[in-house]
Parts: C-alpha cells; structure tokens; sequence
C-alpha cells in the first residue's frame, strides 16, 4: 500500500508539473480514483517506478477516458474487445481483450459446432435436460443424465445408449437434442440425424455415387442419434447395406449410438424382417436387432403428446 501511495503522489506531482487548471485536475482525481487503475497499480506495484508512471501517464489517462466513453454507450474500437491495463516491456500500455460477451458468445458458437443436426425440428438446438417435462418421463430423463455423464468421463470403456420408444409427440427427439447439447458442454460432438429423411437422401445418393461417403460421414460420429428409426418405406438394401453397415462399423469401434422410434424393439425387428409388406426375412431383421439392443437399452417415454394439434 505504502508502494501505492508513493506512486500515487507521484502522478499527482507529475500532472501539477504541468500547470493544467481545475478541469484537468478534476480528470486527474478520476485517473487516481478509477478502481481498474488503483487494482493495476497494486498488483504491479513492484515492477513500477517513477520512471515507468512518467512515461506510462499519458495511458493511464487514455484508459480511464476510453473506459468511461464505452460505459457511456460508445461503440469499442474494436468490436467485441475492451481495453486493459497491461505492463509491456516494463512499461505501461493498453491491451485489449476480448469482452464478456464475446468470450460468452463464442462459447455458444463452439459449443453448437459440437452438434451436428440433419433434417431434425429447430427446437432440438434450445433442448435442455434441466427443463425436460419429468411427468411420466422420470426414468427417461434419469437415463439420458447417466448416459451424458458416462460419455463424457475421459476414460470411459462400453457405454450403451438409450433406445427411446414411446407414442408420437412424448419428447423422444427433444430428449435427443437435450443429450447431445449435454455432451457439448463437455466437448463431446453428437450428429443427430432423422433417419426417415435420411433414408430418402441415401436412395438419391445412389444416382450421384455418394452413398459410401454418406454413410462414411454418419458411422464416424463420436456420438450418432437416429431418430424415428421404423418410421422409413422398408427396404431390405436400406436395413443391410446402410444401417447394417453404420451399425457394424460402430459396434466395432465402441461408440455410443441412440435412437428413437416409435416402435418398441420388438415392433421394430418385425418392420425390419419385413412382415408389415408379407414378408419374413427373419434372420437379417434378427442380426440388425442384434446390433441395436448391443448398442442401446430401451427406455420407454411416457406422457401426453406434447406437440400442437
């Protein structure tokens, strides 16, 4: 403190060596008196002598203007940036950092690059664990909590994902959304993906000889969410040489996969063998379930449909 005092009867003798009148002097009562200069100069109290204060007057006299046009409302001369009092070379300067704002802001950005969204409702990129409708949907929402916290621990082995099932409108896709923007905030990145739409997008890639780089680009997802799954035109090329595939490379490689549908699993492994068309290709729909109930436990979602009628 004594160190402080010195330098500060220092600036003062400094300015009144320059002869300024009263409003000169008023403005140097602000310089000593802004709470940003008094905590700089103690917390550099041992770097700074007269020298340095006599050379560095001038900025502090800049900063403290420069702070109070910007709490006036100015706009920043850098957008998105504020000024800072820094020791540069044992001198003082102004720096700028970037604002609260900023700092806030592009951690939103970051956090949204992390989940990758193809053909789902807007909703999902707000969804939020913490503001998920629990009525009927307890187990639901205490499941999707574990599996955001297993993922996210840095040594994690197997984690199986949620096999959500339950009637139209419940939540299953905005508790999707919910998760992935969990994971996000640990720096897991998750693709969503309406696997209905996709399934279309696959069969028009077929014309364009992109249906390997599609798949490619779904089945490397650190985290993959298919909702809808069921809800397709069945198709045996669709259920084998996509999904099967997808399916296969994840199994391999360990890596969390969720799902929703409208079906139970075992509704489901009848859609895949075919039989709502008469047909009864048992033993693929069995080998693809097999792949799923490995991947995913089934969780049923219960409640009201909650979408507008």
């Amino acid at each position: 403190m004594a160190q402080l005092e010195r330098l500060s009867a220092y600036l003062q003798r400094h300015f009144a060596d320059h002869n300024w009148g009263r409003q000169y002097q008023q403005t140097i009562d602000r310089v000593l008196k802004n709470g940003d200069v008094q905590r700089f100069l103690t917390a550099n109290a041992a770097e700074l002598t007269e020298a340095t204060v006599d050379a560095g007057a001038a900025k502090l006299f800049e900063y403290v203007k420069l702070r109070e046009e910007l709490d006036a409302g100015a706009t920043p001369p850098i957008p998105g940036y504020e000024p800072q009092l820094v020791m540069s070379n044992h001198q003082i300067d102004i720096a700028y950092q970037p604002s609260a704002d900023k700092v806030a802001a592009d951690a939103q950005r970051a956090k949204a690059s992390l989940v990758t969204v193809m053909n789902m409702p807007k909703d999902i990129r707000g969804a939020d664990l913490l503001a998920y409708d629990q009525q009927d949907r307890t187990e639901a929402l205490a499941a999707a909590t574990m599996f955001v916290n297993a993922v996210a621990k840095p040594d994690r082995g197997h984690v199986q994902g949620l096999y959500l099932t339950g009637a139209f409108g419940v939540g299953k896709t905005y508790l999707l959304g919910a998760i992935a923007n969990g994971l996000a905030d640990f720096g897991v990145g998750t693709t969503l993906l309406h696997f209905p739409t996709f399934a279309v997008n696959m069969k028009g890639s077929i014309a364009t000889n992109t249906v390997t780089q599609e798949i490619d680009r779904v089945k490397r997802a650190p985290v993959l969410m298919l909702d809808d799954i069921g809800a397709e035109s069945w198709s045996a090329w669709l259920r084998d040489d996509v999904l099967g595939v997808i399916l296969q490379y994840r199994m391999q490689e360990d890596l969390p996969t969720c799902f929703s549908s409208n079906k139970t699993m075992d509704e489901l492994e009848n859609f895949f063998a075919g039989r709502e068309q008469g047909n009864s290709e048992t033993v693929k729909a069995q080998r693809i379930m097999q792949r799923i109930r490995f991947l995913s436990r089934e969780i049923a979602v219960g409640g009201r449909n909650r979408r507008p009628q």
